[in-house]
């Protein structure tokens, strides 16, 4: 018997995205990359709770705050990749990190001649544009 799938809504994320991608094309690529660097550290922070140490122990040995290690498991932070490290290093464990190859560019959508400055704030953690010329 086949499983029926139900279609899922898009939802507000679905819409930022969509929206954000008008005027930049290699949004869903950035969206993608946050996730997997995301991923990552809760895979990291997973590890952590499974080895039995607190956060406060994990911030001792990287020589940082408990606040910080908290800020870095939530996704909080844009995280060096030497402090990843440290913190797989603090947990046990080491990142593999490993080059391949991307995914085909779409072409950009060219803006005519007078088209809008816009410019991007980063606000509540997330990527805000305005425009300019107001």
């Amino acid at each position: 018997m086949a499983v029926k799938r139900s279609r899922v809504e898009p939802d507000f994320l679905d819409e930022i995205i969509a929206e954000s991608s008008k005027g930049h094309p290699e949004f869903p690529q950035l969206v993608e990359a946050a996730y997997r660097r995301r991923k990552l550290l809760r895979a990291l922070a997973s590890e952590r709770e499974r080895a039995g140490i607190s956060q406060t122990a994990v911030a001792a040995r990287m020589r940082t705050s408990q606040s910080a290690v908290a800020r870095l498991e939530a996704g909080e932070i844009d995280a060096k990749m030497s402090t990843v490290e440290r913190f797989a290093a603090a947990v046990g464990r080491r990142v593999d990190w490993r080059v391949v190859r991307a995914a085909p560019r779409r072409r950009a959508i060219t803006r005519p001649a007078k088209a809008v400055a816009k410019k991007s704030r980063r606000v509540l953690g997330r990527v805000a544009t305005y425009d300019t010329t107001k």
